[in-house]
């Protein structure tokens, strides 16, 4: 079926030549750092974690959102999902793939990434982190590429894609929960230290993840014949609003903690972000322009007629995921580390060749959005 990702029009292989440019200057950035170490990157002893760490994490959410049009679809045999559901799995493996590489130039030597197999550490967090994410991709790819071909023969899936099936939906939660582990068993960082961590990694991966897999059906259906159903779109678009209202909740609950417990090293990290702290806050108009985004997106998604409103929608759904982006793409990790255990407040700002590597790992998963979504309109027109 991937011949059908080799032909078509100049629009698309415009997008695909763009892609491949943008891929070339992040590798030649990337063999810099390779090269000369990840101090030129803005990292530092005091925040170890930047721009790649940030970009895993939110991808994490995005891979996960598919298990919301999987639970419907498969358990609740909700048939409107029926063409967008392989479009949910074909959205996940580019997001895994995104969240490997990530680790993947993040690590100052790449080749040592083998230690994890080699010599597994069953009590370590990172290594459980490694395998339901290399697990969810398997999952993901077997099950989308099964289905999809069972569909274009005209026959329905093989009986051993639905164990497989079920399995991906406790998966796709596993993945965020046990990264979410990750921040929350540090101690020493007050920002993360709370038990409602994986669950507000969820909440805003439920929210983020089908915000973009609606505006990616959106184009799909603008750019080719394939529909996806407008209904579909509509209760997809419902569970992103109550995603991101619990997200929001969850945020708050967050804020009320930290500043009546009134204890400072849980308020210092929120307000670097919110309000900047001994002087320092680069990521205060970030934050606060998440918190307009995120209330804008919330009304025109509760409010039915600009919900139903597809001119007004996309740009619901853009708020909704930008929001979560600023959120999880930066404050989320920044403000664990900022400022220090110490109480140094020591700033952290990306170099053009970490800005360049993480272009390059998008427009990989880009392009391989790209390519399956190519086949799936292939495969559905064909039909």
């Amino acid at each position: 079926m991937l011949e059908k990702s080799l032909s078509g029009s100049k629009k698309y292989w415009l997008w695909v030549g763009f892609l491949l440019v943008v891929i070339l200057g992040g590798f030649l950035a990337y063999l810099r750092q390779y090269n000369e170490g990840l101090g030129v990157t803005g990292m530092s002893r005091d925040v170890s974690w930047g721009l790649y760490i940030s970009q895993f994490t939110f991808l994490v959410g995005v891979a996960a959102s598919a298990v919301m049009v999987a639970i419907p679809y498969y358990l609740h045999n909700y048939k409107k999902f029926g063409k967008i559901v392989i479009l949910g799995e074909f959205l996940a493996v580019p997001s895994v793939i995104m969240c490997i590489l990530f680790i993947f130039v993040d690590v100052g030597r790449p080749d040592r990434i083998l230690n994890v197999l080699l010599h597994p550490t069953p009590h370590s967090v990172m290594f459980w982190d490694m395998c339901v994410l290399c697990g969810y991709l398997l999952l993901n790819l077997v099950i989308g590429w099964t289905a999809l071909g069972s569909e274009r023969k005209g026959f329905p899936p093989p009986a051993w894609v639905k164990p497989l099936i079920y399995l991906s939906i406790p998966w796709a939660v596993s993945i965020h929960t046990v990264t979410a582990f990750l921040y929350s068993g540090m101690p020493g960082r007050h920002l993360w230290l709370t038990a409602i961590m994986a669950a507000r990694f969820l909440a805003s991966a439920f929210a983020a993840g089908p915000a973009l897999l609606i505006l990616l059906c959106m184009i799909v259906r603008k750019v080719s014949t394939f529909d996806p159903g407008k209904e579909a779109i509509q209760s997809l678009a419902k569970i992103v609003t109550y995603a991101m209202i619990a997200n929001v909740f969850f945020y708050i609950l967050e804020f009320f903690t930290a500043f009546y417990s009134n204890i400072p090293g849980h308020m210092h990290p929120l307000q670097y972000l919110f309000a900047g702290l001994h002087g320092h806050g680069q990521l205060v108009p970030f934050m606060w322009v998440a918190v307009v985004l995120a209330f804008v997106g919330i009304f025109l998604l509760v409010v039915p007629k600009f919900r139903r409103n597809e001119k007004i929608l996309p740009f619901a759904l853009l708020s909704v995921f930008i929001a979560a982006w600023i959120d999880k793409g930066l404050g989320l990790v920044l403000g664990g580390f900022v400022p220090t255990p110490l109480e140094h407040v020591v700033e952290y700002t990306p170099t053009a060749t970490e800005l360049a590597v993480t272009l390059m790992v998008y427009a990989i998963g880009a392009l391989l959005i790209t390519i399956l979504y190519k086949v799936v309109i292939g495969v559905r027109e064909e039909i």
